[in-house]
């Protein structure tokens, strides 16, 4: 078998750079150092439509070992999805169905694929071992429910009244039989997964294997820089999104988070001191990275028209509407701008909606649609009268 060569640089850079935690540090850095090809995995559960940066953080240290010639083994978890991770959680995630995580399945390997070289990786799907009765009664003995049960997030919610459901208490045991089963080396997870992680090794150990060292990268906020990046809090940048939707929300993040989304999301450094260009260079490095730098360059340029000009984006929806009055609220309905008359009213009130460049807040207006009239909702969104 070839041997991977490294320099210290290079270890202490894939140790350092954009990492929380190591768990035996001086025993991975040994083992990189001895040359062996190291079988390093990083797990997924397909509980969401679409990857987003966050998820862009596990992955691109994934393939920085990868590039240094180790074995990448990326655990697309369909069993797990089914439970649900509880790290962090209040209560308990809602069931999905096998038919939703086989669809997210197929988008998050695609998206994978914009980060990680697929084709070079190992592929694991973990209902092929979990899905077995067997399986679960072994793994059964392997922990005690009086360590799963200390872990925080379940002390909190006990605490405060809630319930921690069987398959919980099972999860981590589940994420360590992954370990046990692609004879992992190393593992790669968010600071939120240490409890999971550290089962892995346990796990392995019961099945007198040799246990994994782990490697935590930290949890990135979202545009709203308070909380994670999540679909759910509605502060993700998706990885599948076209690029000028992506520039224009990296352009969103709160000043504090620039210097740690140049360390978490690219190899570069940042050298400019100025929020406002400093965003505008991590914008085009990020869209360049998944897109290529034509579409960066475009999408800057979207970016000039639609937020510095206040200009209409080139592909602005056009509505064919008669020129007749209707509300203000009907119009944002016609034009798909607002689901409901409520939200539109909600829309209204908070000022988010101009028409023609004037702003629009009196949710009784009557509007007579006329063809060039072009309305705004917020700071992305338009729609225009042919």
């Amino acid at each position: 078998m070839a041997r991977v060569k490294i320099d210290e640089k290079t270890i202490e850079k894939i140790l350092g750079r954009g990492v929380e935690e190591v768990i035996a540090k001086g025993h991975l850095e040994a083992a990189l150092r001895s040359g062996k090809k190291l079988r390093v995995k990083f797990g997924i559960d397909p509980t969401a439509p679409d990857l987003h940066l966050g998820h862009a953080v596990p992955l691109r240290k994934l393939r920085q070992f990868q590039d240094l010639g180790h074995k990448a083994v990326l655990i697309i978890g369909d069993f797990t999805a089914m439970i649900g991770d509880p790290s962090g959680r209040v209560g308990a995630r809602p069931p999905l169905t096998k038919e939703r995580v086989k669809e997210n399945m197929k988008r998050y390997l695609r998206q994978a694929g914009k980060i990680i070289n697929v084709k070079n990786a190992e592929i694991h799907y973990n209902s092929k071992w979990l899905g077995k009765k067997q399986t679960i009664i072994e793994l059964s003995r392997a922990a005690t429910v009086q360590q799963v049960l200390h872990r925080e997030d379940f002390k909190k919610r006990i605490a405060e009244g809630g319930d921690v459901t069987l398959l919980e208490v099972l999860y981590p045991l589940l994420q360590g039989y992954d370990s046990v089963m692609v004879k992992a080396d190393a593992e790669i997870g968010g600071t939120d997964q240490k409890f999971n992680l550290l089962m892995g090794r346990q796990i392995q150990r019961y099945f007198g294997m040799a246990e994994q060292d782990i490697l935590m990268v930290p949890l990135l906020e979202g545009t709203d820089g308070v909380r994670k990046m999540s679909k759910s809090y509605d502060n993700y940048i998706g990885l599948d999104v076209v690029p000028s939707e992506m520039f224009g929300k990296i352009m969103s993040i709160p000043d504090q988070l620039i210097d740690k989304y140049y360390v978490f999301l690219t190899d570069k450094e940042r050298k400019i001191a100025n929020p406002y260009p400093a965003k505008i260079e991590l914008a085009e490095t990020l869209v360049g990275m998944y897109y290529g730098t034509r579409a960066a360059t475009e999408a800057n340029r979207e970016f000039a028209r639609v937020f510095r000009k206040h200009g209409a984006p080139s592909e602005t929806p056009t509505f064919k509407l008669p020129a007749a009055p209707l509300s203000i609220l009907d119009l944002l309905v016609r034009l798909r701008l607002a689901a409901s008359k409520s939200q539109a009213k909600q829309l209204v009130e908070q000022g988010a909606v101009e028409i023609n460049g004037q702003a629009c807040g009196d949710f009784r207006a009557k509007i007579t649609p006329k063809s060039g009239m072009l309305i705004k909702v917020g700071k992305r969104r338009f729609a225009k009268i042919a």
